[in-house]
């Protein structure tokens, strides 16, 4: 797989993942700064490393699942695989600007 071909493929990832929501928070998993790794390999397989607001998060499996399945749809993507991390704690300053003032923080 080219690099070019990659980048294609991680920018489609990226549009999928902003589709992906927790039910309690009206703003998208990338755009709150929960995406810590998002990794292309040549063989088509894709490792994510992703994080929660809260490690308790209720909504946990389901949103790991929503990502596995959205990202594995792709074309050109064998398999996803998605590490749960804790490491770099999440705050608020990982969001965009955009979902800071989404959410009343700026």
């Amino acid at each position: 797989m080219t690099t070019e071909e990659k980048t294609k493929i991680e920018e489609r990832i990226v549009d999928v993942l902003k589709t992906v929501y927790d039910p309690e928070i009206p703003v998208n998993i990338y755009d709150l700064g929960l995406i810590y790794k998002v990794d292309v390999k040549d063989d088509g397989e894709v490792e994510l490393d992703m994080t929660f607001t809260a490690p308790s998060c209720p909504a946990a499996d389901f949103i790991l699942e929503d990502v596995r399945q959205k990202v594995d749809s792709l074309e050109g993507v064998i398999n996803t695989t998605v590490n749960l991390v804790f490491e770099p704690v999440w705050d608020q300053s990982m969001m965009t600007e955009e979902a800071r003032v989404e959410l009343g923080f700026e």
